[in-house]
């Protein structure tokens, strides 16, 4: 495996128990704790970082996903529960799911970040790459990926403090927080590609959003073909 990115020293606070000892529905399934630095400097992802839209049969480890998903919203001071991706005001309207596949610890499924615990919780079981590629115009990559990362905005949050600009910091922050994947992903050895075409009722009932979640970034994920694990 590839290392991580290099950086500044980060404290991050492990989920309690052993990582991924539950995929029941409602139950909280611990991740590894996230890495604090690593073998690739920011500089050097930066200048490797592409958008990949083929990817391996390869599934992803559970180290993998919780590296990403940390990288996308995860704890860095949780002192002051400040995350790895900046927020208007501090309000923190994104949520993140991901769609996994063929992770031994892991029923395929969808699953919600809890970022507090560094945890997953199982909202929808099953592989569900079928619907959300059909949502996203039949876009292959969706399909093909064993990991997509879903983000979606609860611009009311930010509304309360910023009215009707609320709507285009929703926005920003979800391209800050897939950018932060996309750079770690690229330290990982991990391709992945921002989608943004797709029917949101669409994504959202394969989800199971809440309505008042709106899907703004679908993240498929994978191992480019030929790239050593």
């Amino acid at each position: 495996m590839r290392g991580w990115i290099a950086g500044a020293m980060m404290m991050v606070v492990p989920a309690a128990g052993q990582p991924g000892t539950s995929t029941e529905s409602g139950e909280l399934t611990s991740l590894p704790a996230a890495a604090e630095s690593g073998d690739m400097s920011v500089e050097e992802a930066l200048w490797q970082r592409r958008s990949v839209r083929g990817y391996s049969d390869e599934p992803l480890t559970l180290e993998e996903v919780a590296q990403l998903l940390w990288s996308a919203q995860g704890i860095s001071d949780p002192d002051q529960d400040l995350r790895t991706s900046p927020s208007a005001g501090a309000t923190y309207p994104l949520e993140v799911d991901v769609l996994v596949t063929g992770i031994p610890e892991l029923d395929d499924g969808v699953y919600r970040y809890h970022r507090e615990e560094h945890g997953l919780e199982m909202r929808v079981s099953g592989d569900r790459r079928g619907e959300l590629q059909d949502a996203a115009f039949g876009q292959t990559a969706v399909g093909d990926a064993p990991v997509v990362m879903v983000m979606s905005g609860v611009t009311a949050r930010t509304a309360e403090r910023y009215g009707p600009r609320a709507e285009r910091y929703v926005h920003m922050e979800a391209g800050h927080a897939a950018q932060n994947v996309y750079l770690q992903g690229t330290a990982l050895g991990i391709g992945g590609v921002v989608i943004g075409a797709f029917r949101d009722g669409s994504v959202s009932a394969a989800l199971q959003l809440d309505r008042s979640e709106e899907p703004l970034y679908l993240m498929p994920l994978g191992r480019p073909p030929g790239q050593p694990n």
